[in-house]
């Protein structure tokens, strides 16, 4: 599964691949393929993303459009 909103607010943010990669301490290629969806997103690994964002989960999990939610 392919994660749009995981890349869309990378690229919103004009951030590189490579730089959240080592934010999360891994590889540029596997961060790459959390973006494909072609391995699993790990729940530390989605905190860590919500939190840099301050955005939820669900929207990095592509399970709303709307990157507050459920914070209003």
């Amino acid at each position: 599964m392919v994660f749009k909103n995981l890349r869309n607010i990378r690229e919103d943010h004009d951030i590189k691949q490579r730089e959240i990669a080592e934010l999360l301490h891994v590889s540029q290629n596997t961060y790459s393929q959390y973006e494909t969806g072609t391995i699993a997103l790990t729940a530390d690994v989605l905190i860590t993303l919500a939190d840099f964002y301050h955005c939820s989960i669900d929207y990095l999990l592509d399970r709303t459009n709307d990157p507050t939610f459920p914070f209003k």
